[in-house]
């Protein structure tokens, strides 16, 4: 699949990828390792600044919850193509979504739903993965949800 069919596919559903801004800390965004890619933790922010803050702690903050993984997936997308191009897309292979919450909330499965469900739609058949929904304190900078993701790359040789 294209990365012009991956971006239409966005527009129809009134989203757009978001720029990225290169890690402020000691450590890769991205890392290719024997045609796996290796995208590290997108948090729910836009230019720096978190949208969607945590800790969850209701029922009635699930929706929060569900529009910060939406923007962690954008973030997800945006990194697969700013490292090497969406269109290098196999598989999804695995996200884990971490969520701050509050110790008695437990419903990370359905906030993380929200990043599957985007990356099933966005990506086809690519974008089903594994994954793990985990409750944490806290985030980096106070976001609601963090995504990693490993993703199987389509060989340049192949494209």
């Amino acid at each position: 699949m294209t990365s012009d069919v991956i971006v239409e596919r966005l527009r129809r559903l009134g989203l757009e990828l978001p720029p990225q801004r290169a890690p402020r800390h000691p450590y890769l965004a991205a890392r290719v390792d024997a045609g796996v890619l290796y995208l590290s933790g997108k948090t729910a922010t836009l230019d720096g600044s978190v949208q969607f803050a945590g800790p969850l702690r209701t029922a009635e903050d699930i929706e929060h919850g569900r529009k910060a993984a939406v923007l962690c997936a954008l973030q997800v997308l945006a990194g697969i193509e700013a490292a090497v191009g969406l269109q290098r897309v196999h598989s999804v292979l695995r996200l884990t979504g971490y969520v701050a919450s509050a110790p008695d909330f437990v419903s990370q499965p359905d906030v993380v739903n929200a990043a599957s469900e985007l990356l099933i739609e966005v990506l086809g058949g690519a974008g089903q993965h594994t994954r793990t929904a985990i409750g944490v304190a806290a985030l980096p900078g106070g976001s609601a949800v963090e995504l990693e993701a490993t993703i199987r790359l389509i060989p340049e040789a192949d494209q």
